[in-house]
């Protein structure tokens, strides 16, 4: 969990945090329509507890918009969130495998119009479930790498077709996200007594993108010997990150990289916990956060009601916790605590056979 000390460290989004809290609802596709309604619902639930009050603006985007209206993320559901929202939550989002003239994703998109330059997703297993120790936040740069989406397809003298991407670093991107990996870190010195940052990259082969990303943190964490220097400060190559990450992810603390590889990472994360149905993320800006569950829209399981709610409302609580309510957030995580526990309702991802409404009713009880 990050508590208020790290929004009050890295000058989070308000200096007051306001009771009155407007939230945008972007459902997107496929599950995201059925797990979304769990964060409002345990927002709801904490009007009376602690004094909030929310309100709440229906918000499109996705790959069903898309078939709409030709626009998978509308003007309008941007012009909405910066001008009227506190804060959002998305569902999640389908996108298509092949290539679709005028489609490109939304969450990407939106990432990059409201400053989202940072996706933190803590991966925490639950003391009394019996699964491994974990406890690390992954903090992936969100803004650049291969998801610039600036790709070229031509054919080869030989008459054959390549297609090429740019990976895009830059010093900028990299120094924002640096500093608030280590205000995380930070936060965790300061609740465990202890610390390290991992900088993971492929600087070996990719000397240049990768290089400047490696080099740019390290400068980072350099350039403050008082404040950073409690922290330990460790590198690692993304191939063996993996390898080691699930063997022994009891050394991993904080993680910043590089947007693919910090995708990839947090996904694979997930299995350590048991499933991407629990593992929450917020994109976070100087100005704007918006909570999102890790899992995509599983078309699969779409309408039938037992997608696991569970990484929706952690998100939810993440989201506020960045928005100046810490313990609002604790409430909520307590609760979904105490449902992995007793471990008794629980949807199929996690071999059990209740529903998604089950499951969001039994941790509202215990809220």
């Amino acid at each position: 969990m990050l508590s208020r000390s790290f929004i009050r460290q890295s000058a989070r989004l308000y200096s007051s945090a306001p009771k009155t809290l407007t939230i945008g609802l972007i459902p997107g596709d496929g599950i995201g329509k059925e797990v979304l309604p769990a964060g409002r619902q345990v927002l709801d639930n904490l009007s009376s507890s602690h004094g909030l009050k929310f309100n709440y603006i229906d918000l499109e985007a996705g790959w069903g918009t898309f078939e709409k209206t030709g626009k998978a993320l509308p003007d309008e559901t941007i012009d909405i969130l910066k001008a009227e929202c506190n804060g959002a939550l998305f569902g999640a989002v389908q996108s298509p495998t092949t290539k679709v003239e005028g489609y490109s994703s939304p969450i990407v998109a939106l990432r990059k119009k409201l400053g989202l330059y940072a996706n933190v997703r803590p991966i925490k297993s639950v003391a009394g479930t019996g699964d491994r120790p974990v406890d690390m936040v992954i903090v992936r740069e969100n803004t650049e790498d291969l998801y610039i989406k600036e790709e070229r397809s031509f054919v080869d003298a030989n008459g054959k077709r390549v297609a090429e991407a740019i990976k895009r670093i830059s010093e900028t991107a990299t120094e924002k996200i640096a500093k608030i990996a280590l205000q995380i870190a930070l936060q965790r010195y300061d609740v465990n007594g202890k610390a390290t940052l991992t900088v993971t990259h492929k600087s070996n082969v990719l000397s240049q993108s990768d290089g400047l990303f490696r080099e740019v943190c390290k400068k980072i964490y350099q350039s403050d010997p008082a404040l950073y220097g409690k922290i330990g400060y460790n590198e690692q190559i993304v191939d063996s990150m993996v390898y080691r990450m699930f063997r022994e992810p009891e050394c991993f603390d904080v993680v910043v990289a590089p947007n693919l590889y910090g995708d990839i990472l947090s996904d694979g994360a997930a299995a350590l916990v048991g499933s991407l149905g629990l593992v929450p993320s917020a994109n976070v800006g100087d100005n704007f956060v918006v909570g999102e569950p890790c899992h995509g829209s599983a078309p699969d399981i779409a309408g039938k009601g037992i997608s696991n709610p569970i990484a929706t409302i952690r998100s939810t609580a993440l989201m506020l916790e960045f928005m100046g309510h810490p313990e609002a957030a604790q409430q909520i995580h307590k609760a979904v605590d105490l449902n992995a526990v007793e471990n008794q309702i629980k949807t199929p991802d996690l071999r059990g056979k209740n529903s998604t409404q089950d499951v969001i009713n039994d941790i509202l009880s215990k809220m």
